[in-house]
């Protein structure tokens, strides 16, 4: 199902981009740039990339940003990161069946900060503990009884295809989607959110980090390489794209900068053969369908891009 091969001037190009970040040390402690502090669930962990600390909060000394601290030379650095972090896990401690205890992530945040990074908001698309997890289980359980329809979508959307005269195509009719409400119920929280980051370190830049290309936008692609379906994968597709452009949006309203990381890992999602996502079954070490080390990479680096 997956290909372990990958392709040998992709890896080199973003090697050639990333130069010393590939050789990060897990904390920077040099006095020439920010007090950074990261943010946010387990993309921006790392979750499966070694190094791992934190327990269950997967933080990994590899993640992007161990890498952009590294590359600024921070005065400081805070990460607390960690898997299944949802909106709510930024102000309160999070404790549920998944992370036993892990502080307020807010109470890093200090008037001193200068550099804050968030990634945070796909686990609100699930509703269990597990967040975003859940929702990646229903559809790789759906696949197996229907492997050639769209047992995904099927769950969650009840809106309908349209010809669009204009692009010559078929497009997908948001209507009633339980997905798309989820995004949209997200976004006041997380402008709330971007709200009290300023307000407990009013002089930092805050940048919010978007989600990679986890899903092809040419679903063809994923034929038989992952256990979700074809039509499911584009659906999913359409939901990142959405829950991205919810991100983009709040980041603008909100005196945040947002951080486009879909299109440099573009063709790199987990159907590929250059994969800086792993799939279901990681051919590097890294939590499924989450980036792998060149993936945070690649993150890193587009961080960097937007602070420039």
């Amino acid at each position: 199902m997956l290909r372990p091969a990958r392709n040998l001037l992709g890896g080199l190009a973003l090697a050639a981009v990333l130069g010393a970040l590939c050789t990060a040390p897990a904390t920077a402690d040099t006095s020439a740039g920010p007090s950074y502090v990261a943010l946010g669930d387990s993309y921006a962990a790392g979750a499966g990339v070694p190094d791992q600390s934190a327990g269950l909060c997967l933080r990994s000394d590899r993640n992007y940003g161990h890498l952009v601290a590294a590359a600024l030379n921070a005065s400081s650095y805070t990460d607390t990161t960690c898997a299944a972090a949802k909106i709510k896990d930024l102000a309160s401690p999070q404790v549920d069946a998944v992370i036993p205890v892990n502080a307020a992530q807010f109470d890093s945040l200090t008037p001193a900060t200068t550099l804050v990074t968030l990634g945070i908001g796909g686990n609100d698309l699930g509703a269990s503990p597990l967040g975003i997890g859940d929702v990646i289980a229903t559809c790789v359980a759906g696949a197996v009884v229907n492997p050639a329809g769209t047992p995904c979508k099927d769950v969650y959307a009840h809106g309908h295809w349209a010809f669009d005269w204009s692009s010559l195509s078929w497009q997908w009719v948001w209507g009633e989607d339980t997905l798309a409400d989820r995004i949209d119920a997200a976004a006041p929280q997380l402008a709330a959110a971007l709200q009290q980051v300023h307000a407990r370190s009013p002089h930092a830049k805050v940048l919010l980090v978007g989600y990679p290309s986890v899903l092809p936008a040419d679903a063809s692609t994923c034929a038989g390489r992952q256990p979700v379906t074809v039509g499911d994968v584009a659906y999913l597709h359409g939901i990142l794209q959405r829950l991205n452009a919810m991100l983009a949006d709040t980041a603008a309203a909100n005196g945040a900068r947002y951080v486009d990381t879909l299109t440099p890992t573009a063709g790199h999602d987990a159907c590929a053969d250059d994969r800086w996502i792993e799939g279901a079954l990681p051919g590097s070490p890294a939590v499924p369908f989450h980036p792998n080390a060149t993936g945070e990479q690649a993150m890193a680096a587009a961080v960097l891009a937007a602070l420039r």
